[in-house]
């Protein structure tokens, strides 16, 4: 949804923005590309590999361009550190990027073998294997069913505690063999969803502690944006979006300074048909927008 979050943005008409999801850097590539003179920009992503891409892919652009190895969460930080102040816009693009998915080493996928790692900053302790293997039955089955939304959470719990007795989970395919083992036959075939989706998704979250992140980046950004600087948010899960939506539904109501947003979106925007056709992992993509007003 590049196009819909530049049309919003505005970057032709200048000032200072932040790509708080740099990933591979398409949208601020765009972005860069919009910008005139004076005008700057900072990307923030706390994967390693992906900073050190788009400073290649990026080449041309350094005199407006700071590319910071963080969380999003520590954009309070980063705003004060370089000196910006406020800001203009903010883009959030939530969510594991297609290279994370592609890649087998880092083990967001369960359709492809890798080891259980799970991790977007590689330089911290906790993976995947580490909650799989250590944590109790109730502490797995409550992270499946709370970050995963998974009806099966105490059942896949279950037979991953007792499998694990034998033998420490090592791979992605060694747990996707257990979640088949756990999750009835007829649930499995008569779902659209593969039946490893929401598992994963939980131990991702867990892993990288998302959902406390996005709190904090969102609350980082409200309090940078200036007055007429606008916040586009892209979600791809309920609990990603719910919180986004909850969060600009606070500040549309204004808070213990009066400070407000003004949301743009009375529903989200979806991506297009012909989005979605030519990438379907958007097909679950929400945007939501607002102005700092």
């Amino acid at each position: 949804m590049a196009e819909e979050a530049i049309h919003y943005l505005e970057p032709e008409k200048g000032g200072n923005f932040i790509d708080a999801t740099l990933g591979f850097g398409g949208h601020s590539e765009r972005l860069l590309e919009l910008l005139p003179e004076g005008s700057w920009l900072v990307g923030i992503d706390q994967d390693q590999t992906a900073a050190e891409y788009c400073r290649k892919r990026l080449v041309g652009y350094e005199a407006r361009l700071d590319i910071v190895e963080k969380s999003f969460r520590c954009m309070g930080g980063v705003v004060n550190e370089l000196g910006m102040e406020e800001v203009d816009g903010i883009l959030f693009d939530l969510g594991v990027s297609s290279f994370q998915l592609d890649n087998a080493e880092r083990g967001f996928s369960f359709s492809k073998p890798g080891p259980l790692d799970m991790r977007m900053d590689l330089s911290q302790g906790l993976t995947a294997a580490d909650i799989v293997n250590c944590y109790s039955e109730e502490e797995l089955a409550s992270i499946i069913k709370n970050f995963g939304e998974e009806r099966w959470a105490k059942r896949i719990a279950r037979f991953i505690v007792k499998e694990r007795a034998d033998r420490p989970f090592a791979t992605t395919a060694d747990l996707v063999d257990t979640m088949r083992r756990a999750i009835p036959s007829k649930v499995r075939h008569g779902n659209k969803l593969h039946f490893a989706t929401r598992t994963f998704q939980a131990l991702r979250i867990a892993v990288n502690d998302e959902l406390e992140a996005l709190e904090e980046g969102l609350e980082a950004a409200f309090n940078h944006l200036k007055q007429g600087g606008k916040m586009v948010i892209i979600t791809f899960h309920s609990l990603e979006d719910r919180i986004v939506k909850r969060s600009l539904k606070r500040w549309s109501q204004g808070g213990l300074d009066q400070q407000k947003l003004r949301i743009l979106t009375r529903k989200p925007v979806l991506p297009s048909t012909d989005e979605t056709g030519l990438n379907p992992r958007s097909r679950s993509a929400k945007m939501r927008v607002a102005v700092k007003v």
